[in-house]
């Protein structure tokens, strides 16, 4: 059976994104030339990425607006907005703890849950999460969007 994971960063204090729900602050305080790709080893393993509407938007207005980066990958945006869904960019209304079971039960690659902090609570709450890939990058936020 698939493995669900949970591949994500955090602030020092725990939190995904600043007050404002916004992610640029993930670069840390620079590049570090010894850092490892670990995400490039982790997308191999993986066929299916989900996420909330928050991160799916931030990714295609802020973080890659020409682009759609995940373009490999199946994609479920979970919202309650009404989307048409195109090749690879399924937007779903399903809550979040039925999709997962559901693709689990699909053939395929792992599935990563890519954010946001609701959907992953209600995987945590589930235990639908089979494994937790935290980074942890080195800032202190005070205040925002809590992973736990």
């Amino acid at each position: 059976m698939r493995k669900v994971i949970l591949f994500i960063a955090m602030s020092l204090d725990g939190y995904l994104a600043d007050s404002e729900g916004k992610v640029g602050w993930l670069g840390g305080q620079g590049n570090d030339e010894e850092m490892i790709d670990s995400y490039s080893e982790f997308v191999e393993h993986v066929d299916t990425v989900v996420m909330g509407w928050n991160t799916y938007y931030q990714v295609v207005t802020e973080l890659s607006p020409e682009e759609w980066v995940y373009g490999n990958l199946e994609s479920y945006v979970v919202t309650h907005r009404d989307c048409l869904s195109v090749e690879r960019i399924r937007f779903t209304g399903e809550e979040p703890c039925s999709l997962v079971r559901e693709l689990k039960e699909k053939d395929g690659k792992d599935i990563w849950i890519c954010g946001g902090a609701d959907i992953v609570r209600q995987l945590m709450a589930e235990d639908l999460i089979d494994m937790y890939y935290i980074s942890v990058i080195p800032m202190l936020l005070g205040k925002g969007i809590r992973l736990f």
